[in-house]
Parts: structure tokens; sequence; C-alpha cells
């Protein structure tokens, strides 16, 4: 047995055992107001916060949430994207909301998020029905998992008491990746928020739906690091066919060429087969750390699905050193 084999089969022991754990503390979650063990992330959160202040939560963000997939299947991927900048930055605080001067949302790196509104609508009827309880981070998070749902994708419980930074600077959101980075530095941006190498390439696989501007990626199409030829990482014919379709920057792409509207594991096929469309998808199938995880995952549906789970509950629960607040309103702070 060589060490592919046995690094494939910890690999598989582990994320089944991760998906038991979290079914477990979903179960345990019911009766006990705090996190277990398996959730590293102090006394602050909890599955039961909004109980008894706003027990009508989950079912008003999950209708709201079917409603605005069914218009805009896009959103889906746009809310999880939203998350992950928010998380990303200063921790889950909702900060990539705010509209002041010079905030996140004002960086260049923000430019392209969607999803403002839907967070927006949702506010609006929970604050009607919970005035001044329910953080927008909460929402966000909550929000995110609803539309991985609503594409097909697996269910999660949340844990809430999230609060809401008041603080949001538009240069600190220019770390957040954008598709051209080397996977050195996404794997250093993870474990500095206490994520790892399986949380990089499980997280990555939300590229099984969504889209990215073709002005993100005419680099690889016609000048792949100012050698005037394309990255030589791209399917001939996926290469001929990009540039059929990104004949404008403005043009919009789908992350999967394949089943772009359905969360499923033919992202990480497309990379076995150089059709990952941004170069921080495809690198990660030519890189010693990643790529085993890509070829196992490429393979494993209900791994995948349950990794997943796990993944994003950790990317939820990056937490703020900001006291923070609860927004009336997702845009401004409170005065």
């Amino acid at each position: 047995m060589n060490f592919c084999t046995v690094f494939l089969l910890i690999f598989f022991v582990f994320s089944v055992s991760a998906f038991d754990s979290l079914r477990e503390n979903t179960i345990y979650s019911l009766t006990n107001p705090k996190l277990p063990d398996i959730f590293p992330f102090g006394d602050d959160l909890s599955f039961s916060y909004y109980q008894q202040s706003c027990p009508d939560l989950e079912a008003i963000i999950q209708r709201k949430m079917g409603e605005w997939i069914k218009k805009d299947y896009t959103l889906a991927a746009s809310l999880i994207r939203l998350h992950f900048h928010d998380c990303a930055v200063r921790g889950c605080d909702g900060s990539i909301l705010l509209d002041n001067e010079g905030s996140e949302k004002m960086a260049n790196a923000s430019k392209s998020l969607r999803g403002f509104e839907v967070i927006e609508d949702i506010k609006a009827e929970v604050e009607s029905r919970c005035p001044k309880t329910v953080s927008c981070a909460d929402i966000l998070t909550a929000a995110a998992r609803d539309a991985t749902v609503g594409v097909g994708g697996p269910f999660w419980m949340v844990p809430y008491g999230r609060k809401d930074g008041r603080i949001s600077i538009a240069k600190e959101a220019e770390t957040v990746p954008m598709g051209h980075e080397k996977i050195t530095d996404l794997i250093e941006l993870f474990q500095s928020k206490g994520l790892n190498v399986l949380d990089l390439v499980v997280l990555s696989g939300s590229h099984t739906i969504g889209r990215s501007t073709c002005g993100s990626l005419q680099y690889r199409l016609y000048n792949f690091n100012g050698t005037g030829t394309p990255d030589p990482s791209i399917n001939v014919k996926y290469l001929n066919f990009l540039r059929r379709k990104c004949r404008w920057a403005s043009e919009y792409v789908d992350l999967d060429g394949i089943t772009p509207r359905t969360f499923d594991i033919e992202y990480y096929k497309n990379l076995q087969y150089k059709m990952g469309l941004l170069s921080t998808d495809q690198l990660l199938y030519s890189d010693s750390r990643t790529q085993p995880l890509v070829t196992a995952l490429a393979s494993q549906p209900s791994v995948f699905y349950g990794q997943f789970a796990v993944s994003m509950v950790k990317l939820g629960n990056i937490q703020s050193e900001d006291e923070g607040e609860i927004r009336v309103n997702c845009n401004y702070v409170n005065h």
C-alpha cells in the first residue's frame, strides 16, 4: 500500500468521523444550549440562542431565501461568497454589510459581491417580528446555509450569538482571495483564521455553483504570467470555449461549466480535466498538499457534503474581537 493510498484512507476516516460528530452535535444541541467540545469557539454561541427571543428566526430566513433563489438561483453562490468575505476580515461580524465611507464593501475586492439586498430584506422582517434582537452577522451566516440547501447542498445546524462589528476598513478587505493567489498564500490565510488545508479544498468546492466575470480570468486566456500565451494548465477545448465566451470583460462565465446550477462534486472532476475556471481552482489539482484531497472528493459526494457542512460551521464561527452590537439596520452602525 503506497503513501497516497494510506493518505486517502486516513482522509476518508477523518471526514466521515467529522460528519458523524456534527450529526451527534446536532442531536446534542436540541437539549443543551452550549456548544460541545467539537466546536472550540468559546461560550458565546449557542444553537438555542434565539429560542425564546425570536423562535421563528430560522423559518423566516428559510422562507425568504427560498423566495429569492426561486427568482435568481445565482444568489445562492453570491451569499456563500458574501459570508466568506465577511468572516475572512475581522471574523463573522457583518462588517462587510456596512455602507460607511471607506468600508469593506467599498474595497476593490468587494466590487463584485452581491446579495446585500437579500440580507436587508430578511433583516427588515426579522426586525418587525423580533426588534433589536438578531444580529446581521447571524442572519448572513444562516442565509449562507439556506442558500446552500436551496441549490441541493447539505444542511447544518448554525450556532447563534454573533454580534455586529462597528469597524469596517476597505484596505483590510483586500486580503480576501481573488482567484489568482498561490496555494501557499491561501493555506497561510486559512491557517490564520483557524482553518486547515482540508477546509481550503472543501470550501473551494462551493465553486460548483456561481459565476465569475470574464475580466478576472482573461490573463489566463491570452497572457499568462506575461508570456503572451495562455495558461498551459487549461484544457485546450475549454480554453477555446472561454475565449468565445469571454469576448468582453464584463461577461459572466460559470465556475462549473458542466452543472452550474447544482451543488455537486462536478467541480472536482473538472479540475481533473484541467477545467478549473480560476487559477486558484486549477492549482488545487497540481499542488501535492491539495491534489489527493481533490481526487478523493471527486469520487465521494457524501464525503464532500458532510465535510462541507463541517467546514462551513468552522468558517461561520471565526470570532470577532469587537464586542459589537445588534444593528437595527445592517448597513449602518447604531447611533
